[in-house]
């Protein structure tokens, strides 16, 4: 995420005559010091004819003395700094033991060596009595220089002052105000009055704007911003010289790019000099100007860029619109919070009380975007093995033809507030829904907890503990436990009305449930009451009774709307189902039916707010008059309602938007859009909805790699109903874009997440079997060309082979699931869920994704891809490894739609490889240009290990891969060593540049492949000479701190993520010449009696054998 910048300086000084000029001292040159790279550097003097004398003054600044041997009329400099933006971590230093609390003192030595910066001003009285504010109790070093630094700029006003000189401590205190010079002065004599050597500093402050605005707080300037500045730095022993700003009251950071660091301010004045007596026009200017942006997530694309993308996709759509191709795009996108990187809700964990906040918030920012008149519903998700509560699945629902589900939004409860509902409200409410629907009041039954359940689970408990009370720390158990009974045996829990729709009548009725114990007891558990039903004491119905699965490629009808239908029917009206109002239809009397209705509507209060649940509905038509039979009761009794239970049909005429949790994160999957204006749209809507409700889309490990979310980007492929789907209707454009994908290895790891290969959430079709490949050819060839009447041809032909290892349909990189899934209507959808996507972390990098994926698509309809497939072998998990030979790849895909018309620029692709493959550090030497980035490593799945749930599989992830990219070497004569063995280079192409791939050790887990192997860091590169027998330089990268730093959190944000990753790459620390010559050489060397030889045998080449392109550390030489 590199960002160079320009800072152009001017100062001009114009006479009213000519006057002689004293010999002047300009110390505009950054220090030595600077932490800030100093890329470049010029100083332009006018007049011309001057002679200048680079020097430094006793502290080390420069300063340049220039001499001006005539008259002038004109003084003007002009300065320009080249500076590397590059993020560092103010606080990354140590300190040692005795100065790791304030206050301390200096040692002899060190107290002699820092005199001048501990010289402080006589006390006058207000600098006197602040200091003896300061608290002098044992604080830590860093809280105590971060507290009195922020108090400074919260008493001292910043403001301009063009006066010469700086003030005194007395006249800035006494005004409570001054310029930054002034403020930097009373720190530095604050701190050499409390026993601190410090310095005053001037230099060039450097603020750039924000890429995002800032959810907290200030976002900083609007834009990029430079100026002269003064601040203080403070020597801690250990830390050595620590920049502080007292005017912002923040650490001084890599936009402090300091020119003079001296004891008194009057050494650190920019220019001195003096001049004849006269009149004198000044002029100042001050401008920074970015010269280079790396590709970076939180501003992926110029706009100009962007108009091109966009161009590009509406082209795309023109093309599947002509060629009536269908296609919708949908996804399931994820996220994390923004304020919490460590709890395991956000790392491990798919449930938390913060996760479900956020996800509720984001819920209804999301209906008030895209549906005013939806429906918010709370149902219940996924339940896996080990977990103690099923998931919650949060869902928004909406009409499609534009009316409204549900009207009015003050009728659906906030879940965060307390209405003090009890089983009282949840009674009135289901009588008068009852009423509403037509039915006698004898059809609903109370709903009671298992008594004798609960009373034997009380007699179980200790004698000495309270079953009345307990803590979430005492388990599931004994907190429902506490719940039922505090609630009372003998009080109902809810009420339940048996309902279901007569087709032949047009009206809704109901049965009496009959039970052996005479009242209906709930099974016991802490779900609602309608997953709490006990359905096995009822008669099981007759076969005549079950309600077949509604087909979805069944035509429907358009929804009736609410001005269509007769005001007198409100139940009508409002839900757009043709029933009998309840004036025309004679109430279903208790025991009228024969045959046992067994889904039923359920009432219930829950924490103070009324739940309604909702029954199975095979019928779009009948779950909509329902809703309207709910919202008007609500409205007459004016209790607000929460909705759960069962969702509502799947059917094209409702849209659905849903919220559910993940471990670790929060997935939201969108509704499809048909269009890319829609799709720009809604991602664009929903990346912006989730920031504001705290959720992002950045992750960070510990050692400061950024990830994404963690939980991908899933996204699917279909039409707006079934039938629609250009997946069912063209088979072979699945058979297309397999092919492609296993063709062209780039489109799977560029997008993908950390986690690859055979046992991953999304496999390749040649990451698992052998024999996958082979069988795959069959069922291309069976498969036909163009359209076909079919549907259930594909899922037949390829359900078998897009599989994981064990047969997991789910688990595939290309998953049909829900193509045409034969077991349930649910599956049967026409979608196909590309899930090895990972998250991208910006809205526009997912729409280029989504993009690419449209071309291809427009591309395949127009032309299906028939080739043979490839045996990649060990090469997949080899080169494609490498982030050069993926980004090949898929320079060959982005060439091959430009050949087709689709004119994709190679360059939008650009952030996804800074994301998936950072840059961790290049070293130039004379000639010789050597990179380093991130790889891809596969992870292997280990053996089965008894866990606290039963058997359970880890991954080994201690072994990484890095890429090392070189340039500049002369073949023949150079080699590229890593920790003393020979690197196998292969060439990319371009003459003098090669590649290839490490592999190392880069932990010790307690569980791993190998587990005798140690650790293989730091890597130690070195480019040796075979000519001269010596290494010519090197670096050096340590994958954890190389000060035995031990972070206790992850990254909280991506600059203190990239501040990680830069402090573990060394532009030096290659091996010495002894240390890399030739085992046998060293032992001839112990029996010579003169001098050392000074050559040495480089390490010899090594075998590579199934990976040509890497050097595994973990093997050694045959």
């Amino acid at each position: 995420m590199a960002i160079r910048v320009a800072i152009h300086h001017k100062t001009r000084y114009v006479f009213d005559r000519p006057v002689a000029v004293s010999p002047h001292v300009v110390r505009l040159r950054p220090a030595p010091h600077s932490r800030t790279r100093i890329l470049g550097y010029t100083l332009k003097v006018r007049p011309e004819h001057h002679f200048i004398n680079w020097q430094q003054d006793p502290f080390a600044n420069y300063q340049a003395r220039l001499v001006f041997p005539d008259r002038i009329r004109e003084l003007a400099f002009e300065v320009e700094v080249i500076a590397d933006m590059t993020a560092y971590n103010p606080f990354d230093f140590f300190v040692e033991e005795y100065a790791a609390e304030f206050p301390f003192s200096y040692d002899a030595q060190l107290r002699r060596e820092l005199i001048p910066y501990l010289e402080a001003l006589e006390p006058t009285p207000l600098l006197a009595a602040w200091i003896a504010s300061v608290p002098r109790e044992p604080m830590r070093i860093i809280d105590f220089l971060v507290s009195i630094n922020q108090r400074l700029q919260q008493e001292i006003a910043y403001e301009l002052r063009f006066e010469p000189g700086v003030q005194t401590p007395e006249q800035t205190l006494r005004a409570a105000r001054g310029s930054c010079r002034d403020t930097g002065w009373l720190l530095v004599q604050i701190l050499r009055h409390l026993g601190l050597a410090a310095r005053f500093v001037s230099g060039y402050l450097v603020q750039l704007s924000s890429d995002l605005a800032s959810l907290d707080g200030p976002s900083g300037p609007a834009k990029d911003f430079t100026d002269l500045h003064a601040w203080c730095e403070v020597f801690i022993p250990g830390a050595g010289w620590v920049g502080l700003d007292p005017t912002s009251g923040l650490f001084a950071s890599e936009g402090h790019i300091p020119l003079a660091c001296t004891p008194d301010p009057a050494s650190a004045a920019p220019i001195t000099g003096a001049t004849d007596p006269c009149e004198v026009h000044f002029e100042y200017s001050n401008e920074v100007t970015r010269v280079h942006e790396d590709p970076r997530v939180t501003r992926p694309y110029t706009e100009e860029q962007w108009d091109s993308i966009d161009a590009l996709g509406r082209l795309v759509d023109a093309d599947l619109l002509k060629n009536d191709v269908r296609l919708t795009m949908g996804g399931e996108p994820t996220f994390v919070s923004i304020d919490d990187m460590d709890s395991p809700q956000w790392n491990t964990e798919a449930l938390g009380d913060h996760k479900l906040k956020l996800a509720k918030d984001l819920l209804l920012r999301l209906r008030e975007r895209f549906a005013p008149g939806g429906l918010l519903h709370y149902g219940q998700g996924k339940w896996y093995p080990g977990e103690e509560v099923p998931r919650w699945a949060l869902g928004c629902f909406w009409r499609t033809d534009g009316e409204a589900l549900w009207h009015d939004p003050g009728l659906l409860a906030r879940v965060d507030h307390d209405y003090g509902h009890d089983a009282v409200e949840a009674g009135r409410f289901m009588q008068r829904l009852c009423a509403q629907a037509g039915l006698a009041p004898g059809f609903i039954h109370p709903a009671w907890e298992d008594a004798a359940h609960y009373r034997a689970r009380e007699h179980a408990l200790p004698l000495a503990v309270d079953p009345r009370k307990a803590t979430p720390a005492d388990g599931l158990d004994r907190v429902r436990l506490a719940r039922v009974l505090n609630h009372g045996l003998d009080n109902p829990v809810g009420y339940i009305l048996p309902l279901a729709w007569d087709t032949v009548a047009g009206c809704w009725y109901s049965t009496r449930w009959e039970m052996r114990v005479g009242r209906v007891v709930l099974i016991p558990g802490d779900s609602p009451i309608g997953l709490r039903l006990p359905l096995d004491s009822l008669a099981q119905p007759a076969e005549e009774d079950r309600e077949p699965e509604r087909d979805p490629f069944e035509a429907r009808e358009a929804l009736q709307r609410r001005h269509d239908m007769p005001q007198a029917d409100f139940s009508r009206s409002w839900g757009g189902v043709a029933q009998q109002a309840p004036a025309d239809h004679a109430p279903a009397q208790p025991g009228a039916r024969k045959s046992v209705v067994r889904t039923a509507i359920c009432t219930e209060a829950r924490q103070g707010k009324l739940h309604v649940f909702l029954p199975p509905l095979e019928h779009l038509e009948h779950y909509v008059g329902l809703i309207g039979l709910i919202e008007k009761t609500a409205a007459e009794l004016a209790i607000p309602v929460i909705i759960e239970g069962y969702e509502a049909p799947r059917d094209s005429r409702l849209q659905k938007l849903l919220v559910t949790p993940d471990p670790g994160v929060i997935e939201v999957n969108i509704h499809p859009a048909a269009s890319w204006q829609a799709l720009v749209d809604n991602t664009t809507a929903l990346y912006e909805d989730a920031r504001n409700a705290r959720l992002g889309t950045e992750k960070f490990l510990i050692d400061g790699r950024h990830t994404g979310t963690g939980g991908g980007n899933h996204v699917t492929l279909g039409g707006a109903t079934p039938a629609d789907s250009p997946l069912l209707r063209r088979p072979d454009l699945i058979r297309s874009l397999v092919t492609y994908w296993q063709h062209h290895p780039g489109l799977s790891y560029l997008f993908s997440g950390m986690f690859i290969g055979p046992t991953s959430q999304a496999p390749r079709v040649d990451e698992g079997r052998n024999e996958t490949l082979y069988e795959l050819e069959i069922a291309f060839q069976q498969m036909p060309e163009g359209l076909v009447q079919q549907p259930w041809l594909v899922d037949r032909l390829m359900r078998n082979l897009l599989v994981d290892i064990t047969g997991n349909t789910h688990r595939s990189e290309f998953c049909i699931d829900k193509l045409y899934a034969p077991g349930t209507a649910s599956g049967r959808q026409g979608l196909l869920e590309f899930r090895g996507f990972e998250m991208p972390p910006h809205a526009r990098m997912s729409l280029v994704q989504m993009l690419l994926l449209r071309a291809l698509v427009a591309r395949f309809w127009n032309k299906p891809y028939r080739k043979p497939l490839v045996r990649w072998g060990t090469a997949l998990h080899d080169r494609f490894m490498l982030p050069h030979y993926v980004w090949s790849d898929i320079r060959d895909v982005v060439r091959e739609l430009n050949d087709e018309g689709y004119l994709f620029d190679i360059e939008w692709l650009l952030p996804f490889e800074e994301f998936r493959f950072p840059h961790y550090g290049r070293l130039e030497l004379d000639d010789i240009h050597l990179e380093l980035r991130w790889a891809i490593e596969p992870w292997h799945v280990l053996g089965e290990e008894i866990g606290s749930f039963g058997t359970a599989r880890y991954v080994d992830s201690s072994i990484e891969r890095l890429q090392v990219k070189v340039s500049g070497m002369t073949a023949g004569r150079h080699v590229l060593a890593c920790n003393g063995r020979q690197v196998p280079l292969h060439s990319t192409g371009r003459h003098g540049e090669c590649v290839a791939g490490v592999r190392y050790r880069a932990w010790q887990p307690p569980s791993a492949l190998h587990p005798t192997i140690g650790v293989h860091s730091p890597l130690v590169f070195d480019i040796i000479d075979t000519w001269n027998g010596r290494s010519i330089g090197g670096c050096t990268y340590h994958v954890s701190h190389p000060g035995g730093r031990s972070y206790d959190t992850l990254p909280v944000n991506a600059f203190e993520a990239e501040c990680r990753r830069v402090s573990r790459f060394w532009e030096h620390g290659h091996t010495p010449d002894m240390d890399l010559a030739h085992p046998g050489a060293r032992g001839l060397w112990s029996f010579r009696t003169h001098a050392q030889p000074r050559t040495m045998a480089p390490p010899l080449a090594e075998p590579t054998g199934e990976h040509p392109c890497t050097l595994d550390l973990r093997r050694q030489p045959d």
